[in-house]
């Protein structure tokens, strides 16, 4: 684990176990919320208020400072958000409309997205070669994974479809907010730390998440919510909703945190890594079929996102030598 110097190992080690954890946790109570309501736009905002109410008490009690932002970097951070707001709505529908596993298994597809988006926004990104030859086990991987014995290709469509929006937007976000959020972070009197950052974007992506709630759930909402209520009780339907939103908040806090001490391919592994925990945890708790084919492409598609997060680290620039020999 290549940590800045001065990190304490204890330290890193502390934020992985609770980013694994609070996102494992995300995942299964995230996945009981969308199972007992059918209102998953809903469901994603939601999720979002229980994080505006923590940073807002964070705050306001003086535990961690106020962000400290003009109309300009406010403006800047719109289009993040916005593409935050999108990650996160498609990866709840996702999981909602199908299993937690198969989600996982496209969204380990992000690496794809994020390479395309690299190169068709500038400014351009080029990867190593050996980088995109990495991506071919990752597509053949998932490929893989689709095929069920005895049936061929079965795919859940709208839960392949709303995974993938996941992966372009966050692939856009990566892209969009390296620069802006790197900005912030530098300007100590912003008050933007990696906490703040995400706080900050988690508003703005609530803001953008509501209308589509009025859009696309505001006349069935209260129908299902009591249909809800009538299967499961109001105490467990809120209760699912109240965790999966906390532990959204929490993980993201915590990888955001590990990130910024160790960089973003340290980061990347585990977080391909992380995904073998959620796959098998899901597959345990809410009983997914995991087939031979399944297991071998989830396999092939990890290793992939693991090969091409080391690969995509670039060599040091030799601009500086020849400068010296000019």
């Amino acid at each position: 684990m290549s940590a800045k110097k001065g990190e304490s190992p204890l330290k890193l080690a502390g934020l992985v176990v609770a980013w694994y954890a609070g996102n494992t946790l995300y995942n299964v109570y995230n996945k009981k919320a969308t199972n007992s309501m059918h209102a998953h736009w809903f469901i994603a905002c939601a999720q979002l208020v229980v994080g505006i109410v923590w940073s807002i008490t964070m705050w306001v009690t003086g535990l961690r400072k106020k962000p400290n932002l003009s109309a300009p970097d406010i403006a800047a951070c719109i289009p993040i958000g916005l593409c935050a707001c999108v990650a996160h709505a498609g990866s709840v529908l996702a999981m909602g409309v199908g299993a937690v596993s198969f989600a996982q298994i496209v969204k380990a597809c992000e690496p794809v997205f994020a390479a395309v988006v690299g190169i068709v926004v500038p400014p351009m990104d080029i990867k190593p070669v050996l980088a995109y030859v990495m991506l071919i086990p990752i597509i053949g991987g998932v490929g893989l994974a689709c095929v069920k014995e005895g049936k061929g290709v079965d795919i859940n469509m709208t839960a392949f479809m709303w995974a993938s929006i996941a992966n372009l937007a966050a692939a856009i976000k990566g892209k969009l907010g390296s620069s802006v959020t790197k900005a912030l972070k530098n300007d100590k009197t912003k008050n933007m730390d990696s906490a703040n950052v995400y706080g900050v974007m988690n508003i703005i992506s609530f803001l953008f998440t509501v209308p589509m709630v009025v859009i696309a759930e505001a006349s069935t909402l209260p129908q299902e919510w009591e249909k809800a209520v009538a299967a499961h009780g109001a105490q467990d339907v809120i209760m699912n909703i109240a965790l999966s939103g906390f532990f959204f908040y929490i993980y993201n806090e915590f990888a955001f945190a590990f990130t910024a001490h160790v960089g973003a391919v340290t980061s990347s592994v585990l977080n391909t890594a992380k995904r073998v925990i959620i796959i098998v945890v899901s597959a345990i708790v809410f009983s997914e079929a995991m087939e031979r084919n399944t297991v071998l492409g989830s396999a092939i598609a990890i290793c992939g996102v693991f090969a091409y997060s080391l690969a995509s680290k670039k060599k040091p620039a030799t601009k500086a030598k020849t400068s010296k020999m000019d």
